[in-house]
């Protein structure tokens, strides 16, 4: 399973709650653009629009900038694909309060690529800095093992 793309932020912004497998809908330069890893999904999120949940902000370069079509924007938002029952429960979660839709990676399940979604709430300002003390006591345990 190849890794394309993670969203590092996520985990630190937001505690996620529950994760979804969506698949995404691309042409085929999108796919090999991000085959090469050339694709972001720093600062982007899953909002529903019409009942239909979209990837929107993720940025996928071109693969090769003279052969794309004229009208390409590389973030335009990209439909989701998910069964019914999960696009009820995102279409749930995102209306209660303080719910938020983020994707977390994107990567290859045999030949397809895959999006991994989380139902989130946002950290509040103290909530980061015990991430940040939980970290900082990890990593003073790592150097005391090593020297």
């Amino acid at each position: 399973m190849a890794e394309y793309a993670n969203n590092p932020k996520a985990g630190f912004d937001y505690e996620i709650l529950e994760t979804l497998e969506a698949g995404i809908v691309l042409r085929g330069y999108e796919v090999k653009s991000i085959k090469t890893g050339k694709v972001s999904i720093k600062g982007s999120y899953v909002k529903i629009l019409n009942g239909e949940p979209f990837l929107i902000g993720a940025t996928i370069s071109p693969y090769q900038v003279g052969n794309i079509p004229a009208d390409y924007d590389p973030q335009s938002s990209r439909k989701l694909l998910l069964s019914k029952k999960q696009i009820s429960v995102l279409v749930g979660t995102s209306q209660a309060h303080g719910l938020t839709l983020v994707p977390l990676k994107l990567y290859d399940k045999k030949g397809r690529i895959k999006l991994l979604v989380g139902i989130a709430r946002g950290k509040k300002k103290y909530d980061k800095r015990e991430t940040i003390k939980k970290k900082d006591v990890a990593r003073a345990k790592q150097r005391g093992l090593e020297e």
